[in-house]
C-alpha cells in the first residue's frame, strides 16, 4: 500500500523527528536528465572544486549533522561523528581514486596515429541508500558519481529520510546544481519505481542480499545499465592459537556488536578450537557485561545504541530464539529492557550442536560460536556460507594467516583486526551473495564512468594494399 508521507521517528525515544511528502520517481529522473549534460560538460577541475566546497559545507555543520544521524539511527553520538567525518574525507579520497582508476592515457599507434583511453559518465545514476550508515554509504556512491560527471537521483532509506535530505541540502549549498542531485523520498514502492525508470543509466545499491537479488533479476534484461550491488555478509571471525585472549575478546566484541551489530561487515560467526575456547568465551562474556547500551546522548557514552526500529528488534529477537529452539546454547541471553523501544543487549550463543545452521545475516547484536577440531575445519567452516564479504583471523602465526588468506572466500580479509576494519582508501566489496563484483569505496570510480578507446590522426591517411583489381 502506497503512502503520501514518510515520518521518521527517533528509535531511542519514539519521538517524531522528521516528516516529508513522498516523491515521484519519474519527475525526479526527468529533472536529473535535463540537468545532466551541462554538468557533464563542466571541466573536471570545476567538479572537483564544487565537491571540495561540499566537504567544507559538511565540515561546518559537523555537530548538527552528527546529532541528526544519532537521533535518526539510534547510534551513539561519537559514532555518528565518525560517520560525518567519513563523508568529509570521501571527497579527497574519491578525487585521488578517480585520477588513478580513470586516468587518461595516450600512446603511439601505426602510421603516425595516436591511441587514447578516456572515460565518460553514464548519465543519470540512481542511488538507493541504507539506514545503518545513512550518510556515509550513499555518499560513497554519490561523490564518485558526481565527480565523473553523472547526475544522481538519491532515495534514502524510508527509515532515515531526514539524514538523506540533510545530505542533499549540503550538496546544493556547495553549488551542485539542484537538478544534478535529486532527492526522492519514499518507501519500497518508490525504490522499485526508481529502479524501473527508463531514464536512469544505472543503479548503485547498498542493502540486503534479498533486495540485491531482486534488483539483479530486474536488471537482467537491461545489460546496457550499470548495476553495482554492495550487500550483506555472514562474516566469520576465526580465533586460533593466540596468547592474547583479552585482545582477541576485544576484537570479537568490536566486530560483532559495534553499531548494535548493524554493519554488513559485522562478525556473525566466531570460529574457535574445540576444547580451547573457554577462556575466550569467558572474557567476551565479561566484556558484554560491561557494555553500555543507551540512547545516543547518554553520559557516560554508550558503546551501543538501539537497533533501527521495533520491527527490527522483534526480528532479531526471533532469530535468536530460533537458534535456541534448534539446539543453540545461550552463553549470554539477549535482553530487551523496554518492549516499547528497540534496545537489545549483546547476545552470545554456541550453535555448534545445530546440524543445519541457517546461513542468514542476523542484522543485530548476535554472535554465534562454532567449535571445530582443527584449522582446516576452521577454514571450511568460515567458507560455509553463500556470502563472502568480510573475514578475519586472530592468531599470532603468520603461517596460519597465509593459509587463511589463501583459502578463505571474502572481499575483505583481515589479520588481528576486526571484521569491520575496512579502510576507505581501498576497494570494498565481496563475493557470493555479498555483491556482484562491483567493489565500492576506492574502486567506485570503476562503475561511475566507462572507458572509451580512440584511435586518432590529424589527417585522414588510408590505403588498401590487398584485394583490389588493377585500375
Amino acid at each position: 500500500m502506497s503512502v503520501s508521507e514518510i515520518i521518521s521517528t527517533e528509535p531511542a525515544t519514539g519521538a517524531v523527528l522528521w516528516q516529508g511528502a513522498v516523491g515521484n520517481a519519474s519527475h525526479e529522473v526527468a529533472l536529473a536528465r535535463a540537468a545532466w549534460p551541462a554538468w557533464a560538460a563542466q571541466p573536471l577541475a570545476v567538479r572537483i572544486e564544487t565537491l571540495r566546497r561540499f566537504a567544507n559545507v559538511v565540515r561546518g555543520k559537523l555537530d548538527q549533522f552528527a546529532d541528526l544521524i544519532a537521533r535518526e539511527t539510534g547510534k551513539p553520538l561519537w559514532e555518528a561523528r565518525t560517520e560525518v567525518e567519513s563523508v568529509i574525507n570521501k571527497v579527497d579520497i574519491s578525487v585521488t581514486a578517480y585520477s588513478e582508476r580513470t586516468a587518461q592515457r595516450r600512446f603511439e599507434g601505426a602510421m603516425g596515429a595516436k591511441s587514447a583511453v578516456r572515460h565518460k559518465p553514464h548519465g543519470v545514476l540512481a542511488v538507493l541508500g541504507p539506514f545503518n550508515f545513512p550518510a556515509h554509504l550513499p555518499n560513497g556512491h554519490i561523490v564518485p558519481a558526481l565527480l565523473a560527471g553523472n547526475a544522481v537521483v538519491f532515495k534514502p532509506s524510508e527509515k532515515t529520510p531526514a539524514t538523506g535530505a540533510f545530505l542533499v541540502d549540503c550538496f546544493h549549498a556547495a553549488g551542485v546544481p539542484e537538478g544534478v542531485i535529486r532527492l526522492l523520498i519514499g518507501g519500497p514502492d518508490e525504490g522499485r519505481a526508481l529502479a524501473s525508470e527508463p531514464g536512469i543509466d544505472g543503479l548503485l545499491f547498498t542493502g540486503s542480499a534479498r533486495a540485491g537479488m531482486a534488483l539483479h533479476r530486474q536488471f537482467a534484461e537491461t545489460p546496457n545499465k550499470i548495476l553495482a550491488l554492495e550487500l550483506g555478509g555472514n562474516n566469520p571471525l576465526v580465533v586460533w592459537d593466540t596468547p592474547d585472549i583479552q585482545s582477541a575478546a576485544v576484537i570479537a566484541v568490536q566486530s560483532a556488536y559495534m553499531s548494535a551489530g548493524q554493519r554488513c561487515t559485522a562478525a556473525r560467526r566466531l570460529i574457535v578450537k574445540d576444547g580451547a575456547h573457554e577462556a575466550l568465551t569467558e572474557e567476551i562474556g565479561r566484556l558484554i557485561d560491561r557494555i553500555i547500551v543507551d540512547h545516543p546522548h547518554a553520559d557516560p557514552q554508550p558503546f551501543m545504541g538501539s537497533v533501527i526500529d521495533n520491527a527490527t528488534a522483534d526480528q532479531v529477537q526471533q532469530s535468536f530464539l530460533d537458534l535456541m529452539m534448534k539446539g543453540g546454547r545461550a552463553i549470554k541471553q539477549m535482553a530487551r529492557p523496554d518492549p516499547a523501544l528497540p534496545f537489545l543487549s549483546p547476545a552470545l550463543i554456541d550453535v555448534t550442536g545445530i546440524a543445519n545452521r541457517p546461513d542468514e545475516e542476523i542484522f543485530g547484536p548476535v554472535l554465534q560460536i562454532i567449535r571445530v577440531p582443527d584449522f582446516d575445519a576452521a577454514i571450511t567452516e568460515a567458507n560455509n556460507t553463500r556470502f563472502g564479504l568480510s573475514a578475519s583471523l586472530i592468531s599470532g602465526s603468520p603461517d596460519l594467516y597465509d593459509r587463511f588468506w589463501g583459502n578463505v572466500r571474502a572481499g575483505v580479509v583481515n589479520w588481528n583486526r576486526p571484521t569491520n576494519g575496512a579502510p576507505s582508501n581501498a576497494p570494498f566489496g565481496g563475493v557470493g551473495l555479498s555483491g556482484n563484483h562491483r567493489p565500492s569505496a576506492y574502486y567506485a570510480a570503476d562503475y561511475c564512468a566507462y572507458p572509451v578507446t580512440s584511435v586518432e590522426a590529424d589527417q585522414p591517411r588510408a590505403a588498401i594494399a590487398t584485394g583490389l583489381r588493377e585500375s
